[in-house]
């Protein structure tokens, strides 16, 4: 018969109170099962553990084993605390990948209020555009994604998060600002500044105005700084001008169905972690009206 952790739990206790009584009452447990686990641990080793029957004093054998069984079962102890902790979320290391706009706009919140519930948990975040992000999953460099568009594979699993309505923005003093929705016609004399996310527009009278472009800026920052120079005016989703600097307006459009999808990516069948399913639900939370 294999000795089971058990036994030695129960051998420590009868030790360090010297009755078995007592050391019952501490094991939540009956003196006869803790007495019959002795038994069992000293048929095993072939040996009395104490020098008497009423437990008070260890044999040598009882010495070597007490010292022993300390140890193993603080090490076992601590052991089991750590797995516990991986299991409720408590603990762990999650990788995120998300979109500038997300990181910036979206993940403070998140964060903030995840850590507080969970502050053994390392998060290592990282911003990029959709490629980027989906370049970080493929080659398992990090465990949730947050991007808009990109081809489907097999191997992505992805779901809506939320949804963010395309708007024009321009300077505040140029002829098309103003608070009523636009329509794509209203673009066509305009000097347009292609922002590389009017792919997500199907509508063919805008992506022929973005056809027509001669500057395309990926840098959203680079790109609002120009609009603010006045060297024309670009479509972009209302969360990215959060923070757009002064001078600058977003004009809602007609077509109510220019928006932009931002999704919850990861590797499909790999599984997260129980700390990076938690920062999941968190995003999921806080992305709900």
């Amino acid at each position: 018969m294999a000795i089971k952790t058990e036994m030695l739990r129960c051998f420590v206790m009868v030790a360090e109170h010297g009755n078995l009584a007592d050391a019952a009452a501490r094991l939540g447990r009956s003196p006869s099962a803790v007495s019959m686990m002795l038994a069992q641990l000293e048929a095993h080793l072939g040996g009395r553990l104490f020098e008497t029957g009423q437990k008070a004093h260890l044999s040598a054998l009882g010495v070597f084993v007490l010292d022993h069984a300390r140890r193993e079962l603080d090490h076992f102890d601590r052991t089991l605390r750590v797995i516990e902790s991986f299991a409720r979320a408590e603990s762990g290391f999650v990788r995120v990948a998300a979109v500038p706009l997300v990181a910036a706009q979206i993940l403070p919140g998140v964060v903030r209020s995840y850590l507080a519930r969970r502050p053994g948990v390392f998060l290592d975040i990282r911003d990029s555009d959709s490629a980027g992000v989906l370049r970080a999953l493929e080659a398992e460099e990090a465990d949730i994604g947050i991007a808009s568009g990109g081809a489907a594979g097999a191997w992505l699993a992805r779901e809506t998060l939320m949804s963010d309505a395309f708007g024009l923005v321009c300077r505040a003093d140029h002829p098309l600002a103003g608070d009523e929705p636009l329509d794509w016609q209203a673009l066509a004399s305009a000097e347009y500044i292609d922002s590389g996310l009017s792919a997500a527009i199907s509508d063919p009278v805008f992506q022929e105005i973005a056809g027509r472009a001669t500057l395309r800026v990926h840098n959203t920052t680079s790109l609002l700084a120009l609009v603010r120079e006045g060297l024309g005016v670009t479509v972009l989703p209302r969360l990215v001008t959060a923070t757009a600097p002064a001078g600058l307006v977003f004009r809602p459009l007609a077509d109510t169905m220019a928006r932009r999808q931002i999704e919850l990516m990861s590797r499909a069948g790999a599984g997260l972690s129980p700390a990076a399913a938690a920062f999941a639900d968190s995003l999921r939370a806080a992305a709900t009206p």
